[in-house]
């Protein structure tokens, strides 16, 4: 059976540094990275859950764990492709998301796992409070992600989450700012009932959000506003 000693292994032979450097003109941070390609990755994932042995949640959660404590950015990708939604605790979220120190990692963590788990609403508004630049893109990237993902929410699951973008869309950060962004354009996007909600939202950002707010408003009105938006939701 696969170790993750074995995981480790592969992920260094696979070190590629034209890879890298293409990584560190994304803003990705490289310092644990060894440039494996997203489609590698998952085809290790795919092949570890495999030899783990498909639904054995107990395996599957403990090679998650100790993925993640390698530190390594591949087994960061990895390790919410093996770990099972509903073996996750919101200890461990907590201690997953504050170990963050790049963008593609957390928006795989939240699109690819929390956003499964029972925590993944609440996570999203607590997360979008706090000050850690990567723990606060998080809330965003699982409000993104439960917009796509969460297809049985009531439109009343998303007033809070507007509400919190509005309220942070001020945060100059870039990494937070495109996080921002990001959750305030999928929200409008699911449907016809949270399309009006979300431009009001945007356009109360434009007034009142300073630079940052004006960014977010005007790149999420101009999808919003455009023509392939409004023909897919039949407006």
């Amino acid at each position: 059976m696969i170790t993750v000693q074995e995981v480790v292994a592969e992920i260094r032979s696979h070190r590629d540094e034209a890879a890298i450097a293409g990584m560190v003109r994304y803003g990705i941070n490289v310092e644990n990275a060894h440039g494996m390609s997203v489609p590698e990755v998952r085809a290790l994932g795919k092949r570890i859950v495999k030899e783990l042995g498909g639904r054995d949640a107990a395996r599957r959660h403990d090679f998650a764990l100790d993925l993640w404590r390698t530190g390594l950015h591949e087994a960061h990708l990895l390790a919410p492709l093996v770990e099972l939604p509903e073996m996750v605790s919101e200890e461990q979220m907590e201690a997953w998301v504050s170990d963050l120190d790049s963008w593609d990692t957390c928006d795989q963590l939240c699109s690819n796992l929390f956003d499964r788990t029972p925590f993944a609403w609440g996570k999203a508004v607590e997360w979008s409070g706090r000050q850690e630049e990567f723990v606060k893109r998080a809330g965003f990237a699982l409000m993104a992600a439960l917009a796509r993902h969460d297809k049985t929410a009531p439109d009343e699951r998303f007033l809070p989450l507007l509400a919190a973008i509005e309220r942070e869309a001020g945060d100059e950060r870039n990494f937070v700012k495109k996080a921002v962004n990001w959750a305030l354009r999928n929200i409008g996007k699911r449907n016809a009932g949270l399309y009006p909600l979300a431009l009001e939202t945007a356009r109360r950002i434009a007034v009142s959000g300073g630079r940052a707010g004006r960014w977010v408003a005007s790149d999420a009105l101009r999808e919003l506003e455009g023509e392939a938006v409004r023909r897919r939701l039949g407006l």
